[in-house]
């Protein structure tokens, strides 16, 4: 099986075939000593007797050794590289071993009772409060979000938007008529007696204005008197227009109960009926709509509009100063700040999580859980069994070593029973 080389291999995993080989040798060289163990005994134990106890145990070792060598071998590859049944396990039933650790980490930990029972032991909302309260953690939120909210809007098209900012609008505001829901609110707004107050914001308009214009008022009406009529009577006409006017003003100002404001009440009541129920008040209100928004300088000023509001809020975002970024990194540690002082906040928020995070699981488990099974085929096997021999293939020497000890115990075990019962 073909080694990856060192140069490919992590610093940890370095590391870990290094101990490997260390431990390989250790197992070996207890093996060998042994066997040279065993020579010696075999040859003397003629002349010296006790060294039938120690050939006893270099045998028993020398098996236990060699048995515990082709257990482990036989994991990971065929020993001797002979076609033996059962051995190379990993690499020839990787694909399965990769389905059954799937089917167990969906059957043991992706259950609903599981997660639920772990995710109510753990106070989620404090620790997420505790930890957004930091300034640091805020302004960390706030910039991933900032960059986030960045590349979509970089990655919007302008005509794109506008054309789905176009489409909603003819969904929702141009193609339901305008007329009867604006006559509707128009009739709430006069059973109410709202309208009032601007009738009275109009006249005292009015009034400032007149006060404040009154040359307006010179030869208004006198330029269209006979020019045989003297001067001092085109002054005597403006002047009484405009004082008229004055007191008009000031008359309906006055009076809440002035007829000008019942002839206001009456067309604004008049106006409410139309829109309603009058099919040509609708039609060009409908129109009017229309004319107004299919308006070429309507659809600059609105593709002006965005180009500015995308292009400010980029660079709201991208400035860690800005007052977006301020206020949107003051609103994460607030939010953090209730998390971690409100009990009843964080029940709602630990229970809104558990509940999500269950439904999550009872649907998507097989889902999960498939990712381990798909991961594990697509691996290559003898890549697989080299990551999975450098993970474990140290504590399995120390197998070697511990089968090689008991071993040598058995065998001198064995030996001594036998010479006393037997003898």
């Amino acid at each position: 099986m073909a080694r990856t080389p060192t140069a490919l291999l992590s610093p940890a995993d370095q590391e870990r075939r290094r101990g490997l080989r260390t431990m390989k040798t250790i197992a070996l060289g207890a093996l060998l000593a042994l066997a040279a163990l065993f020579v010696v005994a075999f040859v003397l134990q003629e002349r010296m007797p006790w060294l039938g106890y120690v050939r006893a145990a270099t045998e028993g070792g020398m098996v236990g050794a060699l048995a515990d060598w082709f257990a482990v071998t036989a994991l990971f590859r065929r020993p001797l590289g002979l076609p033996i049944p059962h051995t190379a396990i990993i690499p020839t039933r990787k694909d399965e071993i990769g389905r059954t650790l799937g089917e167990f980490v969906e059957t043991n930990f992706l259950s609903g009772p599981a997660v639920r029972t772990k995710l109510e032991s753990t106070p989620l909302a404090a620790r997420l409060g505790g930890w957004l309260t930091r300034p640091a953690a805020a302004e960390r939120v706030t910039a991933e979000a900032a960059t986030l909210a960045s590349g979509v809007l970089r990655a919007l098209s302008d005509a794109d938007v506008q054309d789905v900012l176009e489409t909603l609008t003819r969904e929702h505001l141009l193609t339901p008529p305008w007329g009867p829901p604006a006559g509707a609110w128009l009739e709430h707004v006069l059973d109410a007696g709202a309208h009032r107050g601007a009738v009275d914001l109009a006249v005292d308009s009015l009034a400032a204005w007149l006060r404040a214009n009154r040359v307006a008022f010179e030869g208004l009406v006198s330029r269209r008197l006979p020019p045989w009529v003297p001067r001092v009577a085109h002054r005597f006409v403006d002047e009484t227009v405009y004082r008229e006017a004055i007191a008009f003003v000031e008359a309906v100002q006055a009076d809440p109960g002035h007829p000008a404001r019942g002839a206001v009440d009456g067309y604004l009541t008049r106006l409410a009926e139309r829109l309603q129920h009058d099919p040509a008040m609708i039609d060009r209100v409908e129109d009017a709509k229309t004319s107004l928004f299919d308006s070429p300088r309507v659809r600059e000023l609105a593709a002006r509009a965005w180009e500015g509001a995308k292009t400010g809020l980029l660079a709201a975002l991208a400035d860690p100063g800005s007052g977006l970024r301020r206020r949107a990194a003051a609103a994460v540690a607030e939010v953090g700040e209730r998390l971690r002082t409100e009990p009843t906040l964080q029940r709602r928020v630990d229970g809104w999580v558990t509940d999500a995070a269950v439904v999550t699981v009872d649907r998507y488990r097989h889902d999960i859980a498939s990712i381990i099974t798909d991961t594990v085929e697509r691996w290559d096997a003898a890549e697989t069994t080299e990551k999975i021999e450098l993970m474990v293939g140290r504590d399995l020497q120390y197998i070697r070593l511990n089968g090689t000890v008991v071993g040598a115990l058995a065998g001198v075990a064995i030996y001594a029973i036998a010479n006393l019962v037997l003898r």
